[in-house]
């Protein structure tokens, strides 16, 4: 079999567009199998960021100030928690899974299908009791306003947190569009479509009443993913014994859960730390800035999902050279389209900007600072997802933290003086400090080139 595709392997091109187009779209390759899914994931991360849009300015217009502010909260915690108290068994799923395959470990991957999902849930469901104890607590001296929506915040957890391993579950056997649109697409359009509803029927939509809503989005949403998955997997794995395995289960996924957690940090120190030191006004501009170069950032997401599954399966087969061509595939694929888009983002970025209010396009030459670590995280693909498939989660969890301290000190540093400019320098260096960790990383644990150009072994 050919190790990713012809043109990768002898550097022969298509005669055309037409028939480069023609080979992505209807090509049996690898190559062109990835280039599918990661556009689909793709797409579907653009219309996701295009629907929460929408629906923020709806319910800001629907709310009034006060209760959008109080449902923002609340809401802003669910998604942090619930991307974290899965115990990073949905990215784990991506090695676990296809080495299960690789060995014939049946009864092992079967307990895993289901193990999995009970684990999360029922982790999820006591850290949600134990959350809802603490506000009872500290309900005194929480606004009143607020104590309703944080116990339906609660409430929505586990089924947040079932659903992103679900994700996890589905993207191991390529099944993108099911992994991701119940929670970025039919998730979003539910909210919409309840808290249109509610206004329609001439109903007072505060924050309890838009956080009752979104809980029924999560739940619907999830339990559909829950009976379309649960079919599509007993058509792929034979009946059987299940065995659970939960001790190693745990091992490989909570050093991949404080990457995922550093991540999450790593991207929100620095709008923060600005909301600390300067005016509400310069933090939505540049709230407005990271908005804007978000479609950069959805590429690298887009390729992760697609290629992380492949990395443990291509090791766990010991095919170092297929890995390895597949990783130079994946690093291109991820570098190159993040280049034009970011190039094009910066071209139209007074436009973009615009469209926030005339006050934005202050903003504008903040989007080149910002974008300087964008494109260098780019230059090494998603090596991260590398590094966790091949049991190096350990250290890759070590360079995230690393470039959190970074990021968090050079906040605090910068933005009291430089302000949006501050933050996004401190980001950028945070994220090619952050580059150089992971390329030194994999070149000696690995001995991988992974680096959009230059040689492609060690």
């Amino acid at each position: 079999m050919a190790v990713v595709e012809a043109e990768s392997a002898s550097g022969a091109k298509p005669a055309g567009l037409v028939a480069r187009l023609r080979g992505v779209l209807t090509g049996t390759s690898e190559a062109s199998l990835t280039k599918r899914l990661a556009g689909t994931v793709f797409l579907i991360r653009v219309l996701s960021a295009g629907l929460a849009y929408f629906s923020q300015v709806l319910l800001a217009r629907w709310m009034g100030g006060s209760d959008y502010g109080v449902y923002v909260y609340v809401w802003t915690w669910v998604l942090l928690l619930g991307s974290v108290l899965d115990f990073g068994i949905a990215v784990s799923a991506q090695k676990i899974i296809p080495e299960y395959r690789a060995s014939g470990e049946l009864s092992l991957l079967r307990g895993f299908l289901s193990g999995s999902r009970w684990i999360t849930l029922a982790a999820s469901t006591t850290i949600a009791l134990l959350l809802a104890g603490l506000v009872k607590i500290l309900s005194p001296w929480i606004d009143a306003n607020t104590v309703i929506p944080l116990y339906i915040g609660c409430l929505t957890l586990p089924a947040f947190v079932v659903a992103n391993t679900q994700d996890g579950l589905a993207r191991s056997h390529d099944w993108m569009r099911l992994g991701l649109m119940p929670q970025f697409i039919v998730r979003q359009s539910l909210i919409i479509g309840f808290t249109a509803g509610a206004v329609v029927l001439g109903m007072n939509l505060g924050a309890t009443a838009a956080m009752i809503a979104s809980a029924a989005a999560v739940w619907i949403a999830m339990l559909g993913q829950l009976i379309v998955l649960n079919r599509r997997l007993n058509a792929s794995v034979d009946p059987g014994p299940k065995t659970y395995d939960f001790r190693n289960w745990l091992k490989v996924s909570l050093p991949i859960m404080m990457v995922e957690g550093f991540y999450l940090l790593l991207s929100y120190t620095d709008v923060l730390v600005l909301q600390q030191f300067r005016s509400s006004e310069e933090v939505g501009v540049y709230f407005a800035v990271v908005k804007t170069l978000a479609l950069v950032s959805f590429i690298h997401y887009a390729m992760s999902a697609t290629t992380a599954h492949r990395f443990s399966e291509y090791h766990a087969s010991g095919d170092k050279e297929r890995l390895s061509a597949y990783i130079a595939h994946a690093i291109k694929w991820t570098f190159w389209p993040s280049v034009a888009a970011t190039a094009v983002l910066l071209a139209l970025g007074k436009p973009l900007l615009w469209l926030f209010g005339p006050q934005f396009t202050a903003g504008y030459g903040i989007m080149f600072v910002a974008a300087i670590g964008l494109i260098v995280r780019s230059a090494i693909g998603p090596v991260e997802r590398l590094l966790n498939m091949l049991g190096h989660q350990n250290m890759c969890a070590l360079a995230y933290a690393l470039a959190f301290l970074v990021n968090l000190v050079l906040c605090v540093l910068l933005v009291p003086k430089f302000g949006g400019y501050g933050a996004a320098a401190a980001t950028s260096i945070a994220l090619v400090f952050e580059t150089i960790l992971l390329f030194w990383i994999t070149r000696k644990r690995l001995g991988f080139h992974v680096l959009a150009f230059g040689k492609r072994k060690a």
